[in-house]
């Protein structure tokens, strides 16, 4: 049914969430700025650049470079979402589309020793334009060489099925990442567990 499955990276591959919100709270916390992890939750699935803008911080450099600091010594323990290699392992062609920067890719996904598992990476460094702009998602199947109807977007964000509908590829959500079908009503297929996925290329 389709030829190519292409990742989102971040509550998708690895559940990296609380990580990534935690030094993000603490960042603000030395900034004065007390923020409890639920008021943080609309990061999840954009750059870190558009969550300080959205934050409206006043020195987003320094304070990009702090959060990253804060989450290096973790992202290299991240873990990896149970089973997802092993699926991944039995699909025709995969592929990444995340929102990290090169840079965050080289202190987290990098490290894992996984790459090798995926026939393209597109990062948020690689586009002018960001999820959940079609533009990452385009360039990724333009490198996986395949047009958008054979491929699915596998994410677990609004701003991945954004991506995903924006660019004319069906969408599948990550349940276990996502943890709600609530916002998903788009979603052209909801899996629960990583083993749900290979059902697309064995019916």
């Amino acid at each position: 049914m389709y030829s190519t499955f292409i990742f989102d990276l971040d509550g998708t591959i690895i559940d990296s969430e609380l990580i990534g919100l935690t030094a993000l709270q603490a960042t603000l916390k030395e900034q004065g700025i007390e923020k409890d992890l639920d008021e943080l939750r609309f990061s999840l699935g954009i750059p870190g650049l558009t969550t300080l803008e959205i934050l409206n911080i006043a020195d987003i450099p320094t304070t990009l470079e702090s959060w990253l600091e804060k989450e290096k010594p973790l992202m290299k323990n991240v873990p990896i979402f149970e089973g997802i290699i092993d699926v991944i392992n039995g699909l025709p062609k995969a592929g990444i589309v995340t929102s990290k920067t090169a840079e965050e890719m080289n202190h987290s996904f990098y490290l894992l020793n996984i790459d090798h598992h995926f026939h393209s990476v597109v990062c948020a460094s690689d586009t002018e334009k960001r999820k959940p702009n079609p533009d990452p998602l385009e360039l990724a199947l333009k490198m996986l060489g395949c047009k958008a109807d054979e491929a699915i977007y596998i994410g677990d964000s609004i701003y991945d099925m954004q991506c995903a509908n924006a660019a004319g590829v069906d969408f599948g959500l990550a349940l276990w990442g996502a943890r709600t079908t609530s916002g998903f009503e788009n979603a052209k297929y909801i899996f629960e567990n990583p083993k749900d996925i290979l059902n697309l290329i064995n019916n």
